[in-house]
């Protein structure tokens, strides 16, 4: 593995390749702004493509831009549908709990907490302040807070326009790269040196299936999670049940996140408490118990086996890329964990392989390359031939000593010749 020499031509070379590197990634966090939208439009180009291509080839649309145009009319239906079955029921119940809080301030105005805030604030606050900031001075730092409030607000407004923008250039690249996926995916092979060329195809081609199946299996994850929070939400009759255990599930694309869910279902709680007239805590304890049973069922059994199955990692590696990703690039790493962690294991087994493939080639070779006494051996039998047949039981002569009968009756002849 370390048997080349490190002469200085490779040392500079190894220099260049880091600088190569250092300058890249420099360009592409000066241009990650410009970039990101074409990063975006790619990964979800690549999440897409199938469906372009079960209409073009399965339904026999040959026409590009109509299989394009068809599934992202499918997927903003099936977004829609998402939210027109999760908005309208999650803005009655904050209505709800809009209500519920101002019915609470009401009840509470004249409460003995409420009046002793009030001689709290009127034995504590000096009366003076407030003549003070009506100062010239504090007048003017007033002003500028207002103004420098004013720009943020019009740079916010620009912001957002960007915003928008950066979404319309988005579909724009998803379309041109839709449209030409094939030659894009395939042509990018030609940027890399021929000789480096096959290792590379096989790299990605082990990364295209792993992000596949990370995908395809943290998706079905996700949709049998928010199955069991929708089952667990109606067995204990919550509000918004099936739309909360959906919406909790969605989350749960990106491990872990599931633990926002918690934030709707404390308010959700508190609104069956108040409609009820149960208690609070307790309502809140068998919701709790609820994402305790769905996060163990998660846990041991449908990331092991689901996960594990597609991605061909052992439960305890998983769990071990979780956390070791996690902790090291947060909310980033969790999400990339498992790809990541496939190509890396991905390419030490390439490189492992081509290293063996060197030591099996040169170990043939050494096999095939004769020794001094095999060499020795091969130059006498070509100098002194030798016949190793042997003699016959029937008394018959053996090619050896018929060759040595036809010598001496050659002779025999010659000297007969000479004589006559």
């Amino acid at each position: 593995m370390f048997e080349k020499e490190i002469t200085f031509d490779r040392f500079i070379r190894g220099l260049m390749v880091v600088a190569g590197l250092g300058l890249s990634i420099y360009v592409l966090n000066l241009l990650s702004t410009v970039l990101l939208p074409f990063f975006i439009a790619w990964f979800l180009a690549y999440m897409i493509y199938p469906t372009v291509k079960f209409f073009q080839y399965k339904l026999h649309l040959h026409n590009r831009i109509l299989c394009i145009a068809i599934t992202l009319l499918l997927i903003l239906a099936a977004i829609a549908g998402f939210f027109w079955l999760i908005i309208p029921p999650a803005i009655a119940e904050f209505v709800r709990f809009r209500d519920l809080i101002a019915d609470f301030i009401k009840e509470t105005g004249n409460s003995t907490i409420t009046r002793s805030i009030e001689i709290f604030f009127q034995q504590n606050i000096d009366q003076n302040a407030f003549i003070r900031l009506l100062h010239e001075n504090n007048v003017m730092e007033a002003l500028k807070v207002a103004i420098n409030q004013l720009w943020s607000l019009v740079s916010q407004t620009f912001d957002f326009i960007i915003a928008i923008l950066g979404f319309c250039m988005v579909l724009l690249y998803l379309f041109f790269i839709l449209l030409d996926y094939e030659k894009l995916s395939e042509g990018w092979i030609k940027l890399v040196p021929k000789r480096s060329r096959r290792f590379a195809a096989e790299l990605v081609d082990d990364v295209q299936h792993g992000m596949n199946s990370y995908f395809r299996g943290q998706a079905l994850v996700a949709f049998l999670v928010g199955i069991l929070f929708s089952i667990g939400f109606l067995i204990i009759d919550f509000p918004l049940a099936i739309g909360l255990g959906m919406f909790i599930g969605f989350l749960n694309l990106v491990p872990y996140m599931q633990a926002i869910g918690f934030i709707p279902t404390l308010l959700l709680a508190l609104l069956k408490a108040n409609d009820t007239g149960e208690s609070f805590w307790l309502i809140l304890l068998s919701a709790c118990i609820v994402f305790i049973v769905v996060q163990s069922i998660q846990d041991a059994f449908l990331v092991p086996k689901i996960m594990g199955k597609l991605m061909g990692l052992n439960p305890a590696v998983i769990l071990l890329s979780l956390s070791v990703w996690g902790y090291l690039l947060g909310l980033i790493g969790l999400i990339i964990a498992l790809p990541l962690t496939t190509l890396l294991l991905s390419y030490y087994r390439r490189f492992i392989e081509r290293d063996e493939r060197k030591v099996i080639l040169a170990e043939e070779r050494r096999c095939k390359r004769p020794s001094s006494s095999q060499a020795f051996s091969s130059e006498s039998s070509d100098t002194f031939p030798h016949n190793t047949t042997t003699p016959n039981h029937n008394g018959e002569s053996t090619p050896k000593e018929e060759h040595i009968h036809a010598s001496e009756s050659g002779k025999g002849s010659s000297v007969e010749g000479e004589k006559d």
